[in-house]
């Protein structure tokens, strides 16, 4: 994709070319994807999945991109958010009984789509995604050939705290009232996002509109603060995979994309996984970036594009 199709690229239009549909879970859960087509021939395939809160229509740009250098692409919510249904007891609270369910989620898929999509096989998620795919690469329920995370949610900002004790103030806080109820407050107006939180996510107006004009379009999408069951098992997930040895037995090749500046997740989380993975990458942004790296402005952006595209060259490299 040239840089003026990039900058000329709607955001707020399903492309032509993709295609949305439902998959089914084992379980019957049904679950939002998109896929876009393979150029022929076909540079390999990408499965993509976005944030806490997230839906796959905030990276349609990003995803267009690889599809445009050859990708068949493929991206999914997860289960319980966006289109996929909820959780928990109301329409925007993100819940999940344990972050095993989506484990078993995305492994699934992951087997039936790459029997069904040409190879190299690369997974790609941002955020709360991030965290997934690398726990599904722990427990080996995934074989990739490439991994990409953008400013991946692998642990809190602790403020001094041991992630021991903030797990045990979340599972009391889950033993003291209904575990589904919202962690945190949402906004003073109801159904309305926080004031200012353009602020946390990125310094670019247009793309965060984009994300605002999607939630009018698409209701069902919009969701809001997390449970505090939700917040409970992602302290309880994030210590059982940084316990000793796990990260360190993924022989996947890692590329890592963080800001030193995000103040959602811990950059010092991404930055210990990127020294632990035996063969991984990392390219740590500062102040120019917020923790939607991939919906940066351009000048961010791009070069970020180009890193992976490096790195899959060289890890997951076309099968002639």
């Amino acid at each position: 994709m040239s840089e003026a199709s990039r900058q000329d690229f709607d955001g707020r239009t399903i492309p032509a070319n993709a295609l949305e549909s439902l998959w089914k879970a084992p379980d019957g859960h049904a679950i939002r994807r998109i896929d876009w087509p393979a150029a022929s021939p076909p540079r390999g395939s990408i499965l993509y999945f976005p944030g806490r809160g997230d839906f796959y229509e905030k990276y349609l740009e990003t995803l267009a991109y690889w599809n445009h250098r050859g990708w068949q692409v493929t991206a999914a919510d997860w289960r319980g958010q966006a289109g996929s249904g909820r959780l928990g007891s109301d329409a925007v609270t993100g819940h999940i009984g344990d972050f095993a369910i989506w484990i078993d989620d995305l492994a699934a898929m992951w087997h039936e789509w790459k029997a069904a999509t040409p190879g190299p096989h690369v997974l790609a998620a941002h955020s709360m995604g991030g965290h997934m795919v690398l726990r599904a690469l722990v427990e080996r329920r995934v074989d990739p050939d490439a991994v990409v995370l953008s400013a991946p949610m692998l642990g809190f900002h602790s403020y001094g705290l041991p992630l021991a004790v903030l797990h045990w103030a979340a599972r009391l806080m889950c033993a003291l009232g209904d575990r589904r109820r919202p962690a945190w407050k949402w906004s003073e107006k109801p159904g309305q996002v926080p004031e200012g939180r353009d602020l946390l996510l990125t310094h670019d107006a247009r793309r965060y509109e984009d994300e605002m004009v999607w939630r009018e379009q698409r209701p069902e999408l919009v969701m809001g603060p997390g449970s505090w069951g939700w917040v409970e098992r992602a302290y309880a997930s994030a210590r059982a995979m940084f316990a000793c040895g796990r990260i360190e037995a993924v022989q996947v090749p890692v590329f890592l994309v963080g800001t030193s500046e995000d103040k959602l997740v811990s950059p010092a989380a991404i930055r210990e996984a990127a020294r632990r993975l035996p063969n991984s990458e990392l390219l740590m942004l500062g102040e120019e970036a917020r923790h939607e790296v991939l919906r940066e402005v351009d000048a961010v952006r791009d070069p970020i594009l180009t890193a992976i595209d490096d790195f899959l060259d060289r890890k997951a490299p076309r099968r002639d």
